[in-house]
């Protein structure tokens, strides 16, 4: 069996996976930014008026990283698990799966693309917004590095998404009622040392906060939960939503029937 990394067939799936987001640039591009601009007017003007700072950063500054992510998390889903499911929608999947290329290199096509749409509406989003507020990110390095892993991951995740879901309902469950519930419930808009203790402590059990407060400890070097326990939480559902990949691979697990 050759080990060649077939380069011209990665690129065939990413760039068509590609051309589909360009001919919804506008979609893909303007509904955000006007997602954006409202929640800076809603949550910048109306609750920043009573709420100055969190932990030494103005408001409009602080929520920032959350609606970044908010987005990271949402577009990431949503490429990556409409992008696998609409050829097993219309069984071009089969095709794929013949043709001579390993898994390995679709889930680099596939998640490499939904992973490039999402970071790339990440830095748009963030240049739509320092336009109401002055933005300084302390370690930029980190804050790219977290927003590629993050996007690669919940690429992953989508990618597993669309593999399980049977119908565009099952496609759209798992973003709409668990991972945007689990963001606003996460930090996004607040910092979770304004919870009661108990509440603080329940919401350490939601991963979507180590990944929040990762990305805002990258702009302002303040977090709610270490740094380092961030990056290992984000590293970790990384590797296992790779593991899963990986068995979905193995079996063939609505794939192949």
């Amino acid at each position: 069996m050759s080990m060649t990394f077939n380069r011209h067939g990665v690129w065939a799936i990413y760039r068509f996976e590609m051309a589909r987001a360009l001919r919804t640039l506008v979609q893909s591009v303007v509904t955000p930014v006007i997602t954006t601009s409202l929640y800076f007017v809603v949550f910048g003007s109306a609750i920043g008026q009573s709420m100055r700072q969190v932990d030494g950063v103005s408001y409009g500054a602080f929520i920032v990283p959350g609606l970044i992510m908010l987005s990271l998390f949402t577009q990431s889903l949503s490429n990556a698990s409409f992008g696998i499911y609409f050829p097993k929608f219309t069984g071009t999947i089969y095709e794929l799966l013949s043709a001579p290329v390993s898994y390995l290199e679709i889930i680099i096509a596939y998640v490499g693309a939904a992973a490039t749409k999402s970071a790339a509406l990440g830095l748009i989003i963030l240049a739509t917004a320092a336009m109401f507020v002055p933005i300084h990110i302390l370690h930029p390095l980190w804050m790219i590095a977290f927003l590629v892993l993050t996007s690669v991951t919940f690429s992953l995740f989508g990618f597993i998404i669309g593999i399980w879901a049977n119908s565009f309902e099952q496609l759209q469950f798992i973003p709409m009622l668990i991972v945007t519930p689990l963001t606003f419930l996460g930090g996004a808009f607040y910092s979770i040392d304004m919870l009661p203790p108990v509440w603080r402590t329940v919401t350490l059990f939601n991963p979507v906060v180590y990944l929040i407060s990762g990305f805002r400890w990258s702009f302002y070097g303040t977090a709610d939960v270490a740094v380092e326990v961030s990056l290992v939480m984000t590293l970790g559902f990384f590797l296992l939503c790779l593991v899963v990949v990986g068995w979905i691979f193995k079996t063939g697990y609505r794939l192949k029937n």
